[in-house]
C-alpha cells in the first residue's frame, strides 16, 4: 500500500498567509548565511537537510482527504478541501472512486463540490458511510444559497453505500471495516486490510476514562495496524481543560494507545487549524519525547501528516 496524504487539517482549511511566508524566507536567508552553493543540487541538499521541515515546506492547509493506493479502484478516506487536489491530479483518468466518509461534518465534505471527475461522464463514484443522511447531505451543500452548482450536474455515476459499523466488507480488494468512535453527531474509523498490510484512519475520535481500560474495544481496531491516522489536533491540556467533549483527541493519547496497540506506525492527524508550522514540528518532537519517555525500547515510527506526505507500507 502506499498512503498519500491530500489534506490533513482540522476543522477548517487554513492557508499560509504573506507574513508566514515571509518569516520562512528570513530564516532561511540566515541559515545560509556564509556558505556557498556550487550548484542546484547542493542547494537543494542544504534546504533538504539543514532546514527544519516548518521553514523549507508546510504542514498544508487542506481539510481531511487521505488515499490508500494498492488496487486497481481508487481509495479515499473523507472528502474534505484536499478531495479538490486529488481529483487535479486525476483529470485526464477514467475510473472508479470510492469515499469513505468518517462522518457528515462540513469540513470532510466541503471538497466534493470541486472534485472535478464528479463531473465527468463515465467515472463512477462510490460514496460509503456508516452515518443514514449522506447522499442529503451533499445534495444540501450544492443547493441555495449555499453553492452555485446543484449536486444534480455532476455527470458522473454517483452511488451512495451505506455500511454497518463492525462488519467486515470486501471493497475494491480490500476488507474493510468501521468503528463508531465518540463525537458529536458520532463519526466512524475505517479500517483498511489487503495482502497482510493494513491501515487504520481514525480521525475526529475523542477518547476518555475507557481509553485505559485493557480491553478498551479500540485496541483492537488498531491492534499491529501498519499504520494508524490518529485526530490529535489537540495537546493534552487542551484535550482535558476548555475543550474537553469537543470531539478530538492528543498527541499523548496517541502515543499511549499506539503502544498498548502494538502499532508500527502512528501519524498525527487533523491538525488544530490556529496552529503555524513551528508550532507542528514542536508537536512532533514534544510526541517523540513523550514516547522514549513511555518506553525505552518502543520504536514506533512517528510522523506529522502534511499535504502532500506519502507513506509506503
Amino acid at each position: 500500500m502506499l498512503v498519500h496524504f491530500w489534506g490533513t487539517r482540522g476543522s477548517l482549511p487554513s492557508s499560509l498567509n504573506a507574513e508566514k511566508v515571509r518569516q520562512k524566507i528570513i530564516k532561511a536567508l540566515k541559515a545560509a548565511q556564509g556558505k556557498t552553493f556550487e550548484n542546484d543540487s547542493v542547494l537543494e541538499e542544504f534546504v533538504d537537510r539543514e532546514l527544519p521541515f516548518a521553514v523549507r515546506g508546510t504542514y498544508g492547509g487542506n481539510s481531511s482527504c487521505v488515499e490508500i493506493r494498492g488496487g486497481n479502484e481508487y481509495i479515499l478516506c473523507d472528502a474534505g478541501t484536499g478531495l479538490r487536489d486529488f481529483g487535479q491530479s486525476v483529470t485526464n483518468t477514467r475510473g472508479v472512486y470510492n469515499i469513505f466518509l468518517s462522518h457528515l461534518h462540513w469540513d470532510h465534505l466541503q471538497g466534493f463540490p470541486f472534485f472535478t471527475p464528479a463531473y465527468i461522464p463515465g467515472n463512477r463514484i462510490k460514496i460509503y458511510g456508516i452515518h443514514s443522511g449522506m447522499e442529503q447531505a451533499l445534495i444540501a451543500q450544492q443547493s441555495p444559497p449555499f453553492f452555485p452548482v446543484p449536486f444534480q450536474a455532476m455527470r458522473a455515476e454517483i452511488t451512495f453505500h451505506p455500511m454497518e459499523h463492525d462488519v467486515v466488507y470486501e471493497i475494491a480488494g480490500f476488507k474493510v471495516r468501521g468503528m463508531i468512535q465518540q463525537h458529536p453527531g458520532d463519526s466512524y474509523g475505517y479500517r483498511f486490510e489487503k495482502d497482510g498490510q493494513s491501515v487504520v484512519y481514525s480521525t475526529d475520535s475523542e477518547h476518555k476514562k475507557d481509553a485505559e481500560n485493557p480491553a478498551y474495544a479500540y485496541l483492537d481496531f488498531i491492534r499491529e495496524t501498519d499504520l494508524l491516522i490518529f485526530d490529535a489536533q489537540y495537546t493534552l491540556l487542551d484535550a482535558i481543560g476548555d475543550k474537553e467533549n469537543w470531539g478530538h483527541s492528543n498527541n499523548i493519547l496517541a502515543v499511549e494507545l499506539a503502544v498498548e496497540g502494538m502499532v508500527k506506525r502512528l501519524c498525527l492527524f487533523h491538525h488544530e487549524h490556529t496552529n503555524d508550522d513551528d508550532a507542528f514540528d514542536e508537536l512532533l518532537e514534544d510526541t517523540h519525547t513523550y514516547l522514549r519517555i513511555l518506553s525505552e525500547t518502543n520504536t514506533i515510527n512517528i510522523t506529522m501528516a502534511y499535504d502532500g506526505l506519502e507513506i509506503k507500507i
